[in-house]
């Protein structure tokens, strides 16, 4: 068998390689995206907003697959897209913040603390307690009231108003980094005196 004999058998091989991989990598660029899309993705924190339960750069994970099945529930920390009003403003980013108050009930922020229908809400997760007055109001249906942990340096719901439940994207559920705070991020369920 002479060079050129075994270029010719040596060809298709190298090519079905190639092929090979291309398929792939394009079938992994195709499932990285729809999981992207419906299933997960990674966040960054940018901001102290929610301090002290997120730092500043960490990394999460958000379950973009519960919401089709349950409404967001209070205490889950959760990432949206910008409301109308904050569209106005030029805001494009995701914003991640905590759920407080839910559709239909009544919330009201004074003398440094939150009320949900006249109880007051249990928050030991927060930075400071809240130093400015906002409400009463009642969250419309269909939307929810969401603040910072870092109650005082959060650009929340008490400025800008409600998120509306079709611009939430999901709920934040685990940090990957640093690795020294590797965990979930689980909502506290503080709130037993609501239900009474």
């Amino acid at each position: 068998m002479n060079k050129e004999q075994q270029t010719k058998l040596s060809s298709p091989k190298s090519e079905n390689i190639w092929l090979e991989g291309l398929k792939t990598i394009g079938l992994s660029i195709v499932l990285a995206l729809g999981i992207r899309t419906f299933v997960a993705e990674a966040r960054y924190i940018p901001s102290g907003s929610m301090l002290p339960t997120l730092q500043i750069n960490d990394r999460l994970i958000v379950d973009k697959v519960s919401y089709r099945f349950e409404s967001p529930q209070r205490g889950d920390v959760v990432v949206f897209n910008p409301t109308d009003e904050l569209i106005r403003q030029n805001f494009k980013d995701a914003f991640i913040k905590r759920v407080i108050a839910l559709p239909g009930e009544t919330v009201e922020v004074r003398n440094g603390k939150v009320y949900v229908n006249g109880k007051t809400l249990t928050e030991d997760y927060i930075a400071d307690n809240p130093e400015y007055q906002w409400g009463p109001s009642v969250v419309p249906r269909g939307a929810y009231l969401v603040l910072g942990d870092n109650r005082n340096q959060s650009y929340d719901s008490h400025y800008w108003g409600f998120v509306p439940r079709g611009n939430i994207i999901g709920r934040a559920v685990v940090r990957f980094w640093p690795l020294d705070r590797v965990g979930g991020i689980t909502p506290y369920p503080n709130y037993e005196n609501l239900n009474q």
